[in-house]
């Protein structure tokens, strides 16, 4: 005989016996009553105790694609977006939905969560666990044609429809205008040392999207792979524990040609690209290499990435290039420009810009 869901102590009014091939994948403890019961209602899912055991199961060769991932636990605001941002780099499958059991969530929790676009729905597991089929053929069907219009609308989330105008004419003039220069420093590029021109890797913007940045590359190849070699030289390094951007003095993967680019900006340039199909904008705060936006993540520090990304922005024009900056103070000029941003003030920040262009020092 087949298990109801009554039987097992939940209270669901949608339907009373389990379907047979719906796939869930449960993150919480495995000893959390709700999805244990659940479980058995959806017999081919699969439950893990957190997100590190949730991105292994995944990432197996189990053939494992959840139709829904179904969070039931107190919520870890840093592993969510951590799981978050795995996820957007995931090449195995397409976007699947995320779901956050009401139940273990505070009241003042639900509208952060929904804010930054880091759930799909809020459901209380207990009483409407016979929506969950319906709720993932939904937002996978349907909303997810929807989310395709929505996605450009949302690269331009509070941006003002001026500014939009403003960085595309920009943008689209100064990529025929340069396209010279940009062959120039291409040149200088491949001749100085070997790789390609253009350095592209995956960013955290505007709400923790993640999207393609391009740069004229200044270090070596694989330059990303050092990181943890440069780790104790980290200008941001802090004794105590917390987040850090990554940043060391007289970088030694930096190449001869790329130190006269970074400090004159033209590594910037690229940049142009993804303003004009909007990723970014001209003025915005800076998109942040994936290690980096992870370690940004408490509530404290997210608000930074309610900005739009940008070229340019408050952090630049005010102590660009300063040794003594430290995390605190540059996060408070992100978060800053994320509650005043104005079309007054970006005007304003890039008419400061030419004169911040020249670091007074190698940093």
């Amino acid at each position: 005989m087949q298990t109801t869901a009554k039987s097992q102590g939940l209270e669901g009014n949608e339907m009373d016996y389990a379907p047979a091939l719906n796939r869930f994948l449960f993150v919480g403890s495995t000893n959390n009553t709700t999805s244990k019961e659940l479980l058995q209602y959806f017999p081919q899912s699969k439950q893990v105790n957190d997100f590190t055991e949730a991105i292994e199961w995944l990432s197996g060769e189990n053939g494992f694609l959840p139709e829904l991932i179904i969070i039931d636990s107190p919520l870890n605001y840093k592993e969510l977006i951590s799981f978050k941002i795995w996820q957007a780099n995931w090449k195995k499958a397409g976007y699947i939905p995320i779901v956050y059991n009401e139940l273990a969530l505070k009241p003042e929790e639900h509208h952060k969560l929904y804010k930054q676009h880091l759930v799909d729905d809020i459901v209380n597991l207990k009483k409407n666990y016979g929506i969950l089929p319906d709720k993932a053929r939904f937002i996978t069907g349907v909303a997810l044609k929807k989310d395709h219009a929505q996605n450009k609308e949302h690269r331009h989330h509070k941006t003002h429809p001026l500014m939009r105008a403003f960085d595309i004419l920009v943008s689209g003039a100064a990529l025929i205008l340069l396209s010279p220069l940009f062959l120039m420093i291409a040149s200088c590029v491949k001749l100085g040392s070997k790789g390609p021109a253009i350095y592209s890797s995956p960013r955290a913007g505007q709400g923790f999207r993640i999207f393609k940045f391009y740069k004229f590359r200044t270090m070596v190849a694989d330059a990303d792979k050092k990181v943890a070699e440069l780790a104790a030289q980290n200008q941001y390094a802090n004794v105590e524990k917390g987040p850090n951007f990554f940043k060391v003095k007289d970088d030694p993967r930096i190449t001869k040609c790329g130190k006269f680019l970074r400090n004159s900006s033209l590594d910037e340039l690229p940049q142009l690209f993804n303003v004009f199909i909007g990723d970014m904008s001209i003025v915005g705060n800076r998109p942040l290499p994936l290690y980096e936006a992870v370690s940004l993540t408490t509530d404290e520090w997210a608000e930074r990435f309610m900005a739009p990304a940008g070229i340019t922005g408050l952090w630049q024009v005010s102590k660009r290039g300063s040794e003594e900056m430290s995390t605190a103070e540059r996060v408070s000029l992100d978060i800053d420009y994320a509650r005043t941003r104005s079309l007054g003030g970006d005007f304003k920040i890039m008419l400061k810009t030419p004169t911040a262009l020249l670091q007074k020092t190698n940093v």
